[in-house]
């Protein structure tokens, strides 16, 4: 019997903690299908994700049942560094006990300034300022304000299937037309232009009425890379006409690419503003950071009296510096760039001849533990080609699912498609990840992959049912 919201049952909830929320396992899809959103409870049911996850440590997740799950998905690059890190874990348990005076406002926190100091020694010698905020989508909005600040201009040039959050600001400068539908006007001044496409971007900057260029090194949605030589020449573009370059790294940054900043990878790139968020959390506590020089943050904190004209409520808080400056020292100590960029190359020598033998991959692209396959309409066999065409008649982006469903069916793997309307399935695997894991997805994704070319079969079955129901829905 579940009980109610009483004295007994608060009283329950206050002394053990625990055995009260025992009670409830197993409601959480319920109770998301009468109280949060109805829709993506439908969506996981649909494609058998509804696991009732119970535990998660380091790489893997289990089930009510004690299955053991690798977690390519790490909560959109969240868990980087691992769920439920005991290194992590440790500081914010003594912070908790120290009852510490938080968040006065008027004050100023040793934990935010030493959060801030271990965080700048990871980038360029130009950028020693920072500004918290609580997610990467805030990252972003704080990004965009600060550069119409400090150069008077309005516009922001962004790039097709870029991704930098769904805040009206964010949105704002978001690639892909199915995340702006139906949200009215959104902020003026948005230039859209080709990812990779130099020529395109100098022909926007030479208006001299652009604030920004916002790009990420490694997009979120489509694991396209920036092409060699492009941030260099972007940056000298931007200094050219007067504008900032702004390096959104809230996903591919923290040392996920094997660089600490995927910027990093190219020599003499000096953004204006850097953006991270997720792994900066340690996946205990949202924060994010804006990253930038001291000419910049001082236009927009420009007199006393404005010292606060940005702000936020939570932005400093103690649980969140103390996680922050504790991821930080876990990757410093625990040498995980150096691991993202050894697995992440271990990975990808494999990865690449187990998708060449699959008619439908078209590329494998990405950077560290950042990396995604994309498929296409195949070229040579004409059975193959119907089988592709008679599912995109039933709905588009669907032969993604005929991946990811049997890799976690069969082989208890966690991953998703990286974005609606794609046909790219994204991978982020933590980055303490060993060989042992890389091998188990290695293997999965090689029977997945072996599988889809046999036409009629289970995986076709599978999501030409998916799809199917998916029309009726």
């Amino acid at each position: 019997m579940i009980r109610c919201f009483h004295k007994e049952c608060l009283e329950i909830m206050h002394n053990d903690f625990a055995a009260w929320l025992e009670e409830s396992r197993g409601r959480g899809f319920d109770l998301h299908q009468k109280h949060l959103n109805p829709s993506f409870v439908k969506m996981l049911r649909a494609i058998g994700f509804d696991k009732g996850y119970v535990r998660g440590q380091g790489a893997y997740l289990w089930d009510e049942k004690g299955n053991k799950y690798l977690d390519l998905l790490t909560g959109w690059g969240v868990f980087a560094l691992g769920r439920n890190h005991p290194k992590i874990k440790a500081v914010l348990k003594q912070l908790l006990d120290m009852d510490r005076p938080n968040l006065v406002r008027m004050d100023c926190s040793v934990l935010s300034g030493l959060a801030a100091q271990a965080l700048v020694r990871h980038v360029h010698d130009g950028l020693s300022r920072v500004f918290f905020t609580n997610s990467g989508t805030e990252t972003v909005e704080g990004a965009l304000k600060f550069a119409r600040c400090a150069t008077g201009r309005q516009d922001i040039i962004f790039c097709e299937h870029a991704f930098h959050g769904l805040t009206l600001g964010s949105l704002s400068v978001n690639g892909d037309q199915f995340f702006r539908e139906r949200f009215g006007d959104l902020m003026p001044g948005g230039r859209k232009i080709p990812f990779n496409d130099l020529a395109a971007l100098e022909k926007e900057l030479s208006t001299r009425e652009v604030a920004a260029f916002i790009v990420e090194p490694v997009q979120g949605k489509s694991c396209e890379v920036v092409a060699d030589g492009y941030l260099i020449e972007a940056q000298r573009l931007c200094r050219k006409y007067g504008s900032l370059l702004i390096a959104d790294e809230v996903q591919c940054g923290l040392g996920r690419t094997g660089k600490w900043f995927a910027y990093q990878h190219w020599d003499d790139v000096e953004p204006d503003i850097v953006c991270c968020a997720k792994a900066l959390s340690g996946g205990y506590v949202p924060v994010g950071a804006v990253i930038t020089t001291p000419r910049i943050m001082d236009s927009v904190f420009d007199r006393m009296e404005r010292c606060v004209v940005h702000s936020n409520t939570f932005g400093q808080n103690d649980m969140a510096m103390a996680s922050a400056l504790a991821s930080i020292n876990v990757i410093e100590e625990d040498k995980l760039v150096e691991n993202a960029a050894a697995m992440g190359k271990y990975v990808m020598d494999k990865l690449r001849p187990i998708a060449e033998a699959c008619p439908f991959v078209s590329d494998v692209r990405g950077k560290g533990l950042m990396f995604g396959l994309d498929f296409a309409r195949p070229e040579a066999s004409l059975k193959l080609k119907m089988a592709w065409d008679m599912l995109h008649k039933l709905n588009f982006g669907v032969f993604g699912q005929m991946i990811i469903i049997p890799l976690m069916e069969r082989h208890r793997i966690l991953t998703q498609v990286a974005g609606y309307h794609t046909e790219v399935i994204k991978f982020l695997p933590p980055m303490i990840v060993t060989k042992e894991d890389m091998d188990w997805f290695l293997a999965g994704i090689e029977d997945v992959l072996a599988d889809v070319q046999r036409i009629p079969g289970a995986a076709w079955d599978t999501v030409s049912g998916l799809a199917k129901r998916a029309i009726l829905a």
